[in-house]
């Protein structure tokens, strides 16, 4: 029941929650507004951090190991584990208004009054109310109490809506509420990327909502589809329009209320006014044209006298007070009242999740000319609150530093304290992401002052709203020696990588700053959140370890070694011994950059983490030092631009893994000998490979993987390794897979993917099956174990080179860089191994190790695998090793030597191992990159930096498959040439001073896309030029150039400089001078290249058609030049209970359980709304799994219903065609197709075809998929020939992609004949039958139930060919008095084109005997699952690292 799109895309951190609002319902179902409305509540936090109810929850959550440790699953078996109730039952309370019918809402005990206020405010009928109190029998409730604290408060109770006086912060308030009502409709905000607005496109294509069209169209839906796609999308198609990409809204153009709505010019009021309640003025133009000016008092609001020029604050006639704007305006203008209350109508019709604001900002690259229309908010906004301070929030200024320590600092023992936790620590990172991308802006546009003004703009540091920003150049040659500028463009952002390292590890009592890195405009801003006292005093006073000059100087400290200690394992890193100034020993536990400052907080802090990570030896280049033979003959090491090049956190995760692989596989093969010489009585020879020698056995090919469903078999390392030691069978896993090992006899099964390590000491074997089924617990992607006939079962860590059960898809869930959640756990360093495998644990030894000679074989086997313990398996690297300047003891010098070849075997690793490991992902699909984001994910995920990708692609380009590779050499190269673009794009906008901007960037599109081969740069208007230029004003904002060495740049000079970028950086050759012949030799497309270069440099242009290849006029104007955005990056704090719900939730699916696994997944979705709000990319995975289960189970329309809000959540937080969306749209057409829905299932698919032609051409595996799905729905409403050109389409990609002989290709054939069945051309019918059943035939053999059918349908195909043949016979032979037998021509049924289409999405049902069988079976492997996690929760030492929110990082 595994299909290829229910892994979660790559780029997705896997699980998702959703709102738990009823599809039909009006948003009273609070829940989804609850979190989504954003709080104007008088505390940082507090409104945010109720537990939710949700609708799908089970009444308690089962308490899972602390800290993300142990296993997901044994929640739910263990009995004596603690059982917290999170979920009271909600209860229903009636709320009266005034001058509305009381209505009833269901409440839950948890939730706090704030809550009934946000619902209310956003009701259709009391939307217009933000100033009142909720009163109970006389009683005002408390705004932050929780509603089970509140006595009285019961089942039917009255609450009465009570207006109340305004004060000017409510008054303000309210102001900015009714604007966001009168603007509910407008997309301006999602075009601008303001107050995380987003945009949202699926309504136009499902007509509305999904669920009630279904039953209300089903009968007539055959008659009047029209089927026929535009143009542009048909197969073969060459152009590629724009404008598509955003259609159209009607909804959009906003019925208009009010012409003008401001604050008026005699603010503020004067002292006697103030004396008589007046808060503020407000001048408004109606519809009707009149001009009006509006008295905010604190009784309410009426209209005065005044006009433009004279104050009269007196009541004018009539003289209504209303205590709410629109009342009032409803009074006035007719107008208003009419289209106001459509308005709101609209509004609340709009599925939740399209007005929903996200957790961070998303930018559209594309938008269309907007009316820019007065607005007072933004307005206001701009020139106060922008400035630094937050509106709701007393005091104003938020301490960002305190609240984020503060948050971490939660408790943490139960879950709902954990859930209170990690949501507060989500909301302070986002509300902290969105500040310091504010102020990031204000500090490049120049708006912000610098603290050393006198300074050079390169050296200024800023303060704003308690954040600090420093710009990314290399001031007073800090990093002169690493590479100068280069360096410290690059520091920032393995910064962020450390800092996101250690706040996974997430230890108490160390603590890291708020860090986000901006790039905008050209320059790189690094905001930080500020130490306590840090400003006060000098650098060198306040470092307590580490050191601030490189290690010329190094201190330590007792405490921070402690603390550092705790992370130190996890994060692999090596305690060592430096050399200071005096030469003395100091002792660190991290690289001497990272310097320790104790707050005036007493807190400790941590900084400067850009060596978290062990050096990148292949990219730097160290005299006397000699690389390994694999790194030389790949051309290593290379120069690189700075010497701070790292490797990624995955690639170490994955390195040592492989080498606790080989650990165990020499443990296990000198047992043996041990055992065969006993018996002979003879001296063993142990022959062990000195250190370096089996760093990475370079030949050793990826083990061999089933593509659909079958069980696991891998050899590790080149060759089938069964070592048998005590007669226990050891079966080994695939390079990079844990193993299960044996300790003197038993087999010992680990298991990957954060659950606990069920393992035996002293041999009874474990986990074995039942008789011998495979078993494949599979979670999505997630690890594989499999079992033979009885014997152990060996487990696959995901990440390894192993096969994915049917998966392929660009989307594994554990894609968060082969979750190295997963891979620490089995292989921990040591952390796990001490006390799971009485094999060795630390130090001493248990009984089988007692015997001397064993201990021998470990300590051999340590050696070699470079341990750094040699009594058990711990591997761990000197992060300081090779830079510059540190020195270390004599007495450590054997140790370096160790570190030096660890850091040699690791730098080959990546290019022997890794590469080609994500080589075969893509040949085998089971990683499908679409485009340059996806790409990155899926190096990311191998471990392997973007600077490799001119070997990626040398790689891919001498494959023998090489033409299975097109679509990621194509996409590589892309993206290979728009990073260089980049690069040299960043240092050319550094020059351009802001009033030339857009003319600036319009000339550089030029340059890069257009085939106007003389593009002319247009200089700003003479007529704005001042006559007195002063070059000599000293303090220039940063982003203040003001040459124009920019509009020489030329198009033959940009692609010689992108050419010579590719060569010197990716060390890449590129063979093309000018953008037509780049499209020519790679077979790109302009459209892809412009997305691309748009998204990376934060470009938003303006969405209408350009004729890019025009010889005649460049394609782009400065007016088409909407926008620059800024790219950010930032640390994506993790859900960490609800991450394993939803893990066991796939898990148990994988097994068959599906009620089960549902459940669990229901209850993933809550806890996942209850940290991250209605709105994340989790929350998106959990609703396409979920959607994907109710399918399966039956329930087509909770199916569709899931499903929308997963597209819509993928188009809000992702963007509107990130290749996800695309999955989301596809998985959505099936569903409507189930559902009756044929037409909207055509535009869905018709609107993703279009996506990923913008994205990545027709070119493209997944294409093949998306056409066999238009092919067959196409089919089912008997547009015949349409449905031949998708479905013959279909079959060339596969054929291409997977082999002429493979069975995809099969299908394809069967489909295309069914096709010209229908069409009654029996000969070509024929013919692709046959092709199909040859294929079968050769692949599964005659006795397999495909070829079966496919040998049937041939027979039934000639059958029909005679029976035609004869009927024409008998007309030519008698003319039109022939008796004509009626020939069955029938209509493909809706049902068996059901059936195909979930043949080709991956999802099979399976025969109830059949199920009963497993289901049986299942069961029995669980108890004894059950009974063996028993033993093993014993011996569980949990030490998990959450590392999955990787960002892409350009390196």
């Amino acid at each position: 029941m595994v299909s290829k799109t229910d892994d979660i895309p790559a780029t997705v951190p896997t699980g998702k929650t959703s709102d738990h609002t009823e599809e039909g319902e009006p948003l009273d179902s609070k829940d989804t507004i609850k979190e989504s409305l954003k709080d104007l509540c008088a505390c940082g936090h507090s409104a945010d951090t109720t537990v939710m109810n949700g609708d799908g929850v089970h009444d308690h959550t089962e308490e899972s190991k602390p800290e993300g440790g142990g296993d997901p699953e044994q929640g739910e078996d263990s009995s004596e584990q603690e059982v917290i109730v999170i979920q009271d039952t909600g209860f229903t309370v009636k709320i009266q208004a005034p001058g509305t019918e009381p209505f009833d809402l269901q409440v839950s005990p948890q939730e706090m009054v704030q809550e009934i206020h946000q619902v209310l405010m956003d009701r259709e009928d009391t939307c217009h109310r933000t100033c009142f109190s909720l009163q109970l029998d006389g009683n005002v409730l408390d705004n932050f109490a929780e509603l089970k604290s509140i006595e009285g408060l019961q089942e039917g109770s009255l609450l009465r809506v009570v207006e109340e006086p305004y004060t000017v912060r409510e008054a303000r308030i309210h102001v900015r509420h009714i604007r966001d009502l009168l603007k509910s409709l407008d997309p301006s905000d999602a075009y601008n990327g303001v107050d995380c607005n987003s945009l949202s496109f699926l309504s136009l294509f499902t007509d509305g909502d999904l669920g009630e069209s279904g039953k209300r169209k089903k009968g007539s839906e055959l008659e009047q589809i029209d089927c026929t796609p535009p143009e542009h999308i048909l197969p073969g198609s060459k152009d590629r329009p724009l404008a598509p990409l955003q259609p159209l809204n009607r909804d959009w153009k906003p019925l208009q209320c009010l012409k003008v709505l401001t604050m008026s010019g005699w603010n503020p009021p004067p002292g006697n006014r103030k004396m008589h309640g007046d808060l503020m003025y407000l001048y408004l133009v109606t519809v009707e044209e009149r001009h009006i000016s509006v008295t905010a008092s604190t009784r309410g609001f009426y209209l005065n006298q005044s006009t433009t020029y004279t104050f009269n604050p007196k009541p004018a006639s009539p003289s209504f007070l209303s205590h709410s704007l629109v009342e009032l305006l409803s009074q006035i203008s007719p107008a208003f009242k009419k289209n106001f209350t459509t308005l709101q109508r609209k509004r609340v019709q709009r599925h939740p999740f399209e007005r929903i604001a996200t957790p961070f900002q998303v930018y559209s690259w594309t938008a269309p000319q907007v009316d820019h229309a007065m607005d007072c908010v933004r307005a206001e906004d701009a020139y106060t609150s922008r400035l630094g301070y937050e509106e709701h929030i007393p005091g104003q200024t938020r301490d960002w530093n305190e609240e984020l320590q503060t948050t971490r600092e939660l408790a943490r023992k139960n879950l709902p304290e954990r859930l209170l936790r990690e949501r507060a620590i989500f909301k302070v990172h986002s509300d902290f992401a969105a500040a310091a991308t504010r102020g990031a802006m204000a500090v490049i546009d120049g708006n912000v002052m610098a603290i050393n003004p006198g300074e050079d703009t390169r050296m200024q540091m800023f303060i704003w709203n308690n954040i600090f920003f420093s710009l990314g150049f290399d001031v007073r040659d800090h990093y002169r020696e690493l590479g100068g500028d280069a360096a410290a463009h690059a520091a920032p952002t393995n910064d962020l990588n450390g800092v996101r390292a250690y706040g996974a590890v997430d230890v108490e009592g160390l603590y890291t700053l708020g860090t986000v890195v901006v790039d905008y405009r050209g320059y790189r801003v690094t905001a930080q959140s500020i130490i306590p006292g840090i400003l006060e005093r000098e650098q060198e006073q306040s470092v307590v370890y580490g050191s601030i000059d490189f290690g010329k100087t190094v201190v330590s400290h007792g405490r921070y070694l402690e603390l550092l200690e705790k992370t130190s394992r996890p994060l692999k890193v090596q305690r060592h011994n430096v050399l200071n100034e005096k030469d003395q020993s100091v002792e660190l536990c991290s690289s001497v950059e990272c310097k320790g400052i104790m707050g005036n907080d007493g807190r400790h802090y941590i900084l400067d983490l850009l060596r978290t990570f062990p050096p990148d030896l292949n990219f730097l280049p160290v005299e006397e030092e000699e690389l390994s033979p694999e790194s030389q003959r790949h051309g290593f090491p290379r120069p690189h631009r700075h010497r701070l090049a790292c490797l990624r956190q995955e690639l170490i995760e994955a390195f040592v893994e492989h080498r606790y692989l080989l650990f165990m596989k020499m443990a296990a093969l000198q047992l043996m000998q041990h055992k065969a010489n006993k018996e002979s009585k003879a001296e063993p020879e142990l022959a062990l490979p000195a250190s370096g020698a089996d760093s990475t056995t370079p030949e050793s090919k990826p083990a061999p993987t089933v593509a659909d469903g079958g069980p696991v078999s891998t050899v590790a390392d080149g060759g089938p390794v069964s070592t048998v030691a005590d007669g226990g069978p050891v079966s080994t896993v695939a390079d990079g897979g844990p193993v299960s090992t044996v300790a003197d006899g038993g087999p010992v099964s680990t298991v990957a993917d954060g659950g606990p390590v069920s393992t035996v000491a002293d041999g009874g074997p474990v986990s074995t099956v039942a008789d011998g089924g495979p078993v494949s617990t599979v979670a999505d992607g997630g690890p594989v174990s499999t079992v033979a006939d009885g014997g152990p079962v060996s487990t696959v860590a995901d990440g390894g080179p192993v096969s994915t059960v049917g998966e392929s898809g660009p989307e594994s869930p554990q894609s968060e860089a082969s979750s190295p959640a997963a891979v620490t756990v089995a292989t921990t360093n040591g952390s796990l191994l001490p006390a799971a495998t009485t094999l060795l644990p630390n130090g001493e030894c248990d009984s089988p190790l007692e015997d001397p000679r064993s201990r021998e074989v470990v300590l051999n086997a340590c050696r070699a695998v470079g341990s750094i313990s040699l009594s058990s398996f711990d591997i761990r690297f000197n992060p300081d090793i090779f830079s510059p300047g540190v020195r270390f003891p004599d007495d450590s010098a054997e140790d370096i030597l160790k570190q030096k070849q660890l850091l040699k075997d690791a730098a080959a690793f990546l290019v022997s191992c890794q590469i080609p490991s994500l080589v075969k992902d893509c040949l085998d699909h089971s990683s499908l990159p679409m485009d340059g984001a996806t790409l990155t994910e899926a190096l990311h995920q191998h471990g392997i930096n973007v600077r490799y990708l001119g070997n990626v692609l040398e790689f891919v380009d001498k494959t023998p498959a090489r033409a299975q590779l097109d679509h990621l050499y194509k996409i590589g190269i892309s993206e290979l040439i728009t990073r260089c673009a980049k690069h040299i794009f960043k240092t050319y906008l550094q020059g351009v001073e802001l009033s030339a901007l857009s003319a600036a960037v319009s000339h550089f599109l030029n340059c890069f896309l257009s085939s106007f081969a003389d593009a002319v740069a247009h200089l700003p208007a003479d007529e704005l030029l001042s006559r007195r230029k002063n070059r000599r004003r000293r303090n220039r904002v940063p982003g203040g150039g003001d040459n124009t060495a920019w509009a020489s740049l030329t198009p033959s000079e940009l692609w010689r400089n992108i050419a010579s970028e590719a060569q010197s950086y990716y060390h890449y050759s590129l063979s093309c001078e000018s953008v037509d012949q780049a499209v020519e030799s790679y077979a790109l497309q302009k459209i892809t290249l412009l997305r691309e270069i748009s998204l990376k440099t934060g470009i938003q242009i303006l969405i209408k058609e350009y004729n890019m290849d025009s010889r005649h006029k460049p394609a782009f104007t400065e007016e088409d030049i909407l926008n620059i955005f800024p790219v950010v990056k930032h640390v994506n704090p993790k859900a960490s209970d609800a991450f394993h719900f939803f893990q066991s939730g796939q898990a148990k699916v994988q097994q068959g359980f599906l009620k089960e696994g549902c459940e669990l997944i229901s209850e993933a979705l809550n806890l996942f709304n209850n940290v991250y709000g209605a709105m994340h990319v989790e929350i998106c995975a959990c609703l396409r799994l979920l959607a994907r289960l109710n399918y399966i189970m039956g329930d087509h329309q909770e199916a569709l219903s899931n499903q929308q809000k997963a597209v819509l959540m993928s188009e809000r937080v992702l963007g509107i065609e990130h290749p996800n969306t695309i999955q989301e749209y596809m998985n959505l057409a099936l569903y409507c197709f189930a559902n009756g829905q044929l037409s909207t299932a055509l535009r869905l698919l018709y609107r993703a075809r279009y996506l990923m032609l913008l994205a990545c051409g027709e070119d493209h595996p997944e294409m093949a998929l998306l056409d066999s799905n238009i092919g067959l729905v196409l089919h089912g409403v008997m547009e015949y020939d349409l449905s031949l050109r998708f479905l013959e389409n279909a079959l060339t990609i596969n054929s291409k992609y997977h082999g002429p002989r493979s069975l995809k290709v099969a299908l394809s054939h069967h489909l295309v004949a069914r096709v010209y069945e229908s069409k009654a051309e029996f000969r070509s019918a024929l013919q692709h039958e046959k092709e199909g059943y040859t294929i079968y035939k050769n692949q599964v053999g005659e006795g397999h139930e495909k070829t079966k059918e496919s040998s049937e349908y041939l027979k039934h195909l000639t059958q029909q060919a005679v029976a035609l043949q004869r009927t024409m016979n008998e007309i030519y032979k008698n003319g039109s008095n022939a008796s004509i037998m009626p020939l069955k021509f029938t209509a493909p049924s809706m049902a068996s084109v059901l059936e195909q289409l979930n043949i080709i999405n991956g999802i099979i049902f399976i025969p109830l005997s059949q199920k009963d069988l497993e289901t049986l079976k299942a069961e029995v492997q669980r108890r004894q699952q059950l009974q063996e996690s028993e033993k093993g929760m014993e011996q569980l030492d949990d030490s998990q690292l959450e590392l999955d929110d990787k960002l892409p990082v350009d390196d």
